[in-house]
Order: C-alpha cells, then sequence, then structure tokens
C-alpha cells in the first residue's frame, strides 16, 4: 500500500509546510548575508552556490512509513528533522569546515545536531557535512523555531553524491556489490582529488603573498 495521507492530515501538513517555507527563506537570506560579506569585505566566500528545497507531502509520507510511524502531521513536525533544508556548495573540502563555524556562531540560529561525514565518511564513500539548525519564525504573535537540515560539500562530493543517489534508485536502494565498490573507490578518489586541488590552490596564494 503507498503511503500518503488523509485528507485531514494533508491540510495540516500543508499548514505546516508553509511555517517550513518560512524558516528556509530566512535561513536562506542569512546564507546570502554571509555570502556577500564574505565575498566584499573578508576577502573571499568559499561558497560557489546554495539552494534550498522542500519535501514533498509524498516524500514524507514515505519517510513516516519507512520509520514505522503514523502518516501524520505532527508525527512529521515532531519526527523529522530534514523537511526543510539547504545545500551549499564549497570550493574546496578545508572550507566546509570554517563555513560550519560561521554558521554555528549566528546568534540566532541554533544548531542541535551535526554529523561530519567528511572526515568520517559513511561506509558508501558519501562525503558531506550536515548541519541540523533551529531557524526562528516569527508569525501569528508567536516565535516557533523550525529545524532546517543544512548540507555542506564540494562539487565533486556533489556530483558522487547524484550519481550514487540515481543508481540507489534504480536498484531500489539494494545496489550490487561490484557497482558499491566502484562508487566507494570513486568516492575515495575524489577525496583525494579535492585535497590535491586545495595543495594548488594554497601554493598559488602562498606565491601571490
Amino acid at each position: 500500500m503507498s503511503a500518503q495521507f488523509s485528507d485531514t492530515e494533508f491540510t495540516l501538513l500543508k499548514d505546516a509546510l508553509t511555517v517550513y517555507e518560512w524558516a528556509l527563506k530566512t535561513l536562506m537570506t542569512k546564507l546570502q548575508i554571509i555570502h556577500e560579506d564574505l565575498k566584499n569585505f573578508q576577502g573571499g566566500s568559499p561558497i560557489e552556490h546554495f539552494k534550498g528545497r522542500i519535501k514533498t507531502p509524498d516524500s514524507i509520507a514515505k519517510k513516516l512509513q519507512k520509520l514505522n510511524l503514523e502518516i501524520t502531521a505532527e508525527n512529521a513536525k515532531q519526527r523529522l528533522q530534514d523537511i526543510a533544508g539547504t545545500r551549499i556548495i564549497c570550493q574546496f573540502s578545508k572550507d566546509i569546515y570554517s563555513l560550519v563555524e560561521t554558521l554555528k556562531s549566528m546568534p540566532d540560529c541554533e544548531v542541535i545536531l551535526e554529523k561530519d561525514y567528511v572526515t568520517n565518511p559513511k561506509p558508501s564513500g558519501y562525503r558531506s557535512y550536515h548541519l541540523i539548525m533551529n531557524v526562528p519564525v516569527f508569525y501569528s504573535g508567536k516565535t516557533e523555531k523550525i529545524p532546517v537540515e543544512v548540507q555542506i560539500r564540494t562539487e565533486a562530493m556533489d556530483f558522487w553524491a547524484t550519481l550514487e543517489h540515481k543508481v540507489r534508485y534504480k536498484y531500489n536502494e539494494y545496489i550490487p556489490a561490484h557497482l558499491s565498490d566502484e562508487l566507494i573507490i570513486c568516492a575515495d578518489k575524489i577525496a583525494e582529488l579535492d585535497n590535491r586541488m586545495y595543495l594548488i590552490h594554497d601554493i598559488i596564494s602562498l606565491i601571490n603573498q
């Protein structure tokens, strides 16, 4: 049976998603300010680009079903922390950590969870830095803290993640061993390439100085 919200719960979810959209817009605005500040006043921004997304009701329902939870708007709000999300692409892997510290220093957004899959990649080879940030949204005379997932990675890491997602979807989550091994090899080579590219960047910076 396909996972889906009842008509009543779907209406409640749509109202909730509106608030998640506001939280995402709030965080995206802050990211734009950080990017422009770094670029114009701090000697350069490590951010190449970033984008946001809100999970669809179908995707939320499937995730609740996978967690063996009743498909309700309240469970979505209480149990899922990635309904709203943004992905930031950095130039180099070493830039990720300085950007994480910048995000953690924002006074009105609280980091409630972080996972470093850059230094400690998943067994699949996946690399990225994940933060869950509580973003305050003021509406209807009250302030609500809404979780927004932040993923920070390099262009090469993002390319790998996109390819791995396509393979996983093709094989319905069960990737054949030979393809899984090949993806791990590619992930390791991408990490090595990221480090070598940064070394070149570092050498050029020293020459310019």
